[in-house]
């Protein structure tokens, strides 16, 4: 299957972040590869600084290896917002032409077209304007006008989404696993993803043990409670499985060496489904 075969029209949007560690990517990569089988044509956003969606989707890792994050393109950087990444003072775009760049720098997998964005330069590395005004409008661009079905794998915090962009995402997924700090972060881009206009955030959990489900639902309910905040719903409980760690350290899919994964993803398409038919 070409990835131009997918379905037409619009497609769906989620953005999935949660604390590091927790699993996001293989959330994400499971997610991407569910829509795909479907017959959706896939946009696969990994806009972690810790780029390994790639891996986690199976792409061939000497591709991947030679993949340059749009966040370290600098000659790309200053050829679109006008100014040299690092730079301080002066002028640069705000809005800078990015519609060209999924086909241009994209890799393809059947249904999936994987865009590595990275991210900003560390402090102290100068002003990282230009690099943010770049990632911002080509996240965007991503959102809201293209017609594939985008998931993106975010980083902890939400620092490449604004406000509009916030409002053309359908879901954001919070994945958590057991642990409170992983439920201080949900917390906190929930009334992030909120404050952003976002209306539906979900949490799905990850790593959960035998018996552990009950202790997750109730952290995370007592999180949100103790802050005043209506809790969240938790829509997926995805199990441990020291075979998704193994294949993580291989790089090898995850959805090829964890079946009982795979299938929590594909109960959840149907959830997301159904709750995006949903009048908000």
């Amino acid at each position: 299957m070409s990835f131009e075969s997918g379905r037409g029209g619009a497609g769906v949007k989620l953005a999935v972040c949660g604390k590091g560690g927790v699993g996001k990517t293989t959330v994400a990569a499971l997610l991407a590869e569910v829509y795909a089988r479907r017959g959706y044509r896939v946009l696969a956003v990994d806009a972690d600084p810790d780029a390994n969606l790639g891996a986690a989707l199976g792409f061939d890792p000497g591709e991947l290896a030679r993949v340059v994050p749009v966040a370290a393109m600098d000659e790309l950087i200053a050829e679109r917002t006008g100014a040299r990444p690092g730079s301080v003072g002066g002028w640069f775009a705000l809005n800078p032409r990015v519609d060209d760049l999924p086909e241009r720098l994209g890799l393809v997998r059947d249904h999936i077209r994987l865009l590595v964005m990275g991210g900003v330069k560390p402090a102290g590395g100068g002003c990282a304007c230009p690099e943010n005004a770049l990632l911002q409008a080509l996240l965007r661009h991503l959102v809201l006008q293209r017609n594939d079905t985008v998931v993106v794998d975010l980083e902890a915090g939400l620092e490449h989404v604004g406000r509009g962009t916030a409002r053309g995402v359908d879901a954001f997924l919070v994945v958590v696993e057991p642990g409170r700090r992983s439920y201080q972060t949900a917390r906190a881009v929930a009334v992030a993803a909120r404050a952003l206009g976002v209306r539906r955030v979900l949490a799905v959990a990850n790593k959960v043990g035998p018996g552990q489900e009950k202790v997750v639902r109730g952290g995370l309910e007592a999180e949100m409670a103790a802050h005043g905040l209506e809790p969240l719903p938790l829509v997926a409980v995805f199990p441990y499985e020291a075979e998704a760690v193994q294949a993580d350290a291989e790089g090898r899919p995850v959805y090829e060496s964890c079946p009982r994964l795979l299938q929590v993803a594909e109960d959840l398409f149907g959830i997301l489904q159904a709750e995006l038919e949903r009048p908000e």
